[in-house]
C-alpha cells in the first residue's frame, strides 16, 4: 500500500498477511484520484469511506487535504491495521469506526459530498448498495458516490449512473 500524492506521498505500509481485504491497486487509485483532482476540492469534502479495508482510500484523501473523513470497517484485524496507520501518521481527520456499513446507512443522518464503497466483490448485497445510498439520501446536493466492483457487475442502467472507469480488474462506477 502506497500513498500516491499529498503530504504523505510515497509513504508505504505493509498490511499483515492475515488482513481480510483487497486493497485498490496503485494504478487504479492513481486513475481514480486523477479524475477526482479535476472535479473536487479535497479540502472542502465530507467523505464516507465504506468497507475501509486497509484504509488506503481514506489515507489518500487525508494526504490530499481532506479534513472530514468517516471510515467504516467491520473486520477487527483490518480495523486494528487502519488505527495503527492513522496513529503512525498522526492523522486526526479520519474518524475510523468499527462497524457494519449497512447498519450505519440505516442509522446515520449525516450527508456526504463524496462516498466511496469498496465492498468485498462476493458480497451478497453488492448490487443493492447504490440503491441504499440514494434511498437513505446520504449524498449532499451535487454529491458523488463511487463504487469499486468486479468487472462482471454493471451499473450503467442505474438511474443515478454517471460514469464508469476500468483499470484492469478494478472497476469504478460513478453515481450522482
Amino acid at each position: 500500500m502506497r500513498i500516491v500524492s499529498g503530504i504523505y506521498k510515497g509513504r508505504r505500509f505493509s498490511p499483515p498477511a492475515n488482513l481480510k481485504a483487497r486493497p485498490t491497486t496503485d494504478i487504479a487509485k492513481e486513475g481514480l484520484f486523477n479524475i477526482l483532482n479535476n472535479i473536487v476540492d479535497f479540502e472542502e469534502l465530507k467523505v464516507l469511506d465504506m468497507f475501509g479495508g486497509t484504509g488506503n482510500i481514506s489515507m489518500e484523501m487525508a494526504s490530499r487535504g481532506c479534513e472530514d473523513i468517516t471510515l467504516l470497517e467491520l473486520n477487527a484485524i483490518n480495523y486494528a491495521f487502519i488505527r495503527k496507520v492513522i496513529g503512525e501518521l498522526n492523522i486526526d481527520c479520519i474518524n475510523a469506526i468499527r462497524g457494519d456499513a449497512f447498519r450505519f446507512i440505516e442509522k446515520t443522518s449525516a450527508k456526504y459530498d463524496l462516498i466511496f464503497a469498496d465492498p468485498p466483490y462476493d458480497h451478497k448485497e453488492l448490487e443493492h448498495i447504490p440503491d441504499l445510498i440514494f434511498e437513505h439520501q446520504l449524498l449532499k446536493e451535487d454529491g458523488l458516490f463511487i463504487m469499486e466492483h468486479p468487472r462482471d457487475k454493471s451499473f450503467t442502467s442505474h438511474p443515478h449512473f454517471n460514469d464508469h472507469r476500468n483499470y484492469g480488474h478494478v472497476n469504478f462506477t460513478f453515481f450522482k
